[in-house]
């Protein structure tokens, strides 16, 4: 499960850089002048993306875990306050990354599957 959740991430690490190099403008404001961020916004998405799979609700927990089990992905990991920080900075490029595996696919789903069906006296189920 491990070398999976890796490549996984790998693979969304890059689909967020590369859209994040195709529009820019997804990126979150930052000024020109100042100190770079140490890890980069497709990271920081990355880890969020990541974060909702085994089911962590906790910033630090999942912060915690990650420097433990993740650190060979994400040599630097902020701390939870900057976590948090930016991660809220960079809520539109989030919605945007995690539309992304639906747009991508190409499976069609029926929206309008609520059928009445056969109920259990050959009615209509719920009348």
């Amino acid at each position: 499960m491990k070398t999976d959740l890796d490549s996984l991430a790998t693979a969304h690490d890059v689909k967020t850089d590369d859209l994040l190099k195709a529009s820019p403008h997804l990126a979150p404001w930052r000024p020109a002048v100042g100190i770079a961020p140490q890890l980069t916004d497709a990271e920081l998405v990355t880890l969020a993306m990541v974060q909702a799979m085994p089911g962590f609700t906790s910033d630090t927990k999942w912060l915690r875990h990650a420097r433990s089990h993740l650190r060979h992905l994400f040599p630097y990991l902020s701390k939870q306050p900057g976590y948090s920080k930016r991660l809220r900075k960079a809520a539109e490029l989030l919605r945007r990354v995690t539309r992304m595996p639906a747009t991508d696919t190409s499976v069609r789903v029926r929206r309008n599957t609520a059928r009445a069906r056969p109920g259990p006296r050959g009615g209509r189920a719920g009348a």
